[in-house]
């Protein structure tokens, strides 16, 4: 073994013993925990080295050492593999997520899931309509000239709008015009990225009838201001009591670290930043002062994608169970993506 992959190796030692055990690490301890296969003084002087590299600190109060924001990220980078789940785990997964009966209730189940998996504070995006894809569009009469608009995406997401289009649609003659707004409409969108839908239909719109083109025009509109009124997208947090456990993790105070949650726009560009350039099944970390938030450098993010169109992930200290953690991360993910292309 090189000198270097000694020092690695001394470092996993020491990030593992201070994430299980919260106290600083010192030369003596590894020792007697780990099979390092050298002497007490080369121990030792691979603590120095990683000290000056900056990859372990001594807190003034102890003689051990605990892994820096760098040392983490190193920890992270060099992992071969994350934390295999057992099947009961992965069973437990599957059938408590499988019990959900729509995207919010999906959504639920999932933070709640994944901050019981993992005592972090779960983060949970909703699919974002401007991401998805058109499964159908439901035209349904209501009553009088009243048509109820539904609006089913890939993601399992459901918009539903009441629209007036102007004529009596309970008679044989508008319910054949539901029928051929109906087949127009989803002829153009399935399958169309959302912010592309209400330019295809209105062009379509040109190729009907005038009658079927005054209904159509009522229910296209409705359309676009369902997508409108969906740009501000929304988070869902669970887990955030979690926080209380380890409060001796955040130096300065937790007070920044529970406003930073607070701020949902705050968590969406997070969650977009990270989980935009990912992967399939990919997690990525950002590791303290690499958080672009002042009120989240004291803290590690794990993120990952589900479906084409959402972010996932869990937000708490730097003394986190790396490996564990996105493996729990990927996990939940990779079974919510099941569930809504399913």
């Amino acid at each position: 073994m090189s000198g270097d992959e000694r020092r690695l190796h001394v470092l996993r030692a020491i990030v593992q013993d201070y994430v299980r055990t919260s106290e600083p690490v010192g030369s003596k301890a590894l020792l007697e925990r780990h099979q390092l296969g050298v002497s007490a003084a080369t121990v030792r002087n691979d603590m120095s080295q990683l000290e000056e590299e900056g990859l372990i600190a001594a807190p003034h109060t102890s003689a051990g050492r605990v892994p820096t924001d760098a040392g983490y990220r190193v920890f992270v980078d060099r992992l071969a593999t994350m934390k295999p789940m057992t099947r009961a785990e992965r069973r437990a997964i599957e059938e408590f997520l499988a019990g959900a009966v729509d995207l919010d209730d999906v959504v639920g189940r999932s933070v709640r899931l994944l901050a019981s998996l993992t005592n972090q504070v779960a983060v949970m995006q909703y699919p974002s309509l401007t991401r998805s894809t058109v499964r159908h569009i439901e035209l349904v009469s209501v009553g009088g000239s009243r048509v109820m608009v539904v609006l089913i995406v890939n993601t399992g997401r459901v918009e539903q709008r009441v629209v007036d289009v102007g004529r009596d649609m309970t008679d044989q003659a508008g319910e054949q015009v539901l029928q051929d707004v109906r087949a127009m409409l989803n002829a153009e969108a399935t399958g169309q990225p959302l912010p592309d839908v209400p330019a295809l239909l209105h062009s379509a719109m040109d190729r009907m009838t005038p009658d079927n083109q005054a209904v159509a025009a009522a229910v296209v509109d409705s359309l676009g201001d369902a997508l409108l009124a969906q740009t501000e997208e929304r988070v869902v947090l669970a887990g955030t009591a979690n926080l209380a456990r380890v409060v001796t993790d955040f130096p300065r105070s937790i007070g920044p670290v529970l406003e930073a949650l607070e701020e949902h726009v705050v968590l969406l560009k997070l969650m977009s930043s990270m989980s935009g350039f990912l992967d399939e099944d990919s997690v990525a970390v950002s590791i303290g002062a690499e958080n672009p938030y002042e009120g989240l450098r004291s803290t590690s993010v794990v993120a990952t994608t589900y479906g084409s169109a959402g972010g996932m992930g869990v937000i708490g200290p730097t003394r986190m169970d790396y490996p564990t953690t996105m493996a729990s991360v990927r996990a939940v993910a990779h079974y919510v993506s099941e569930i809504l292309d399913s």
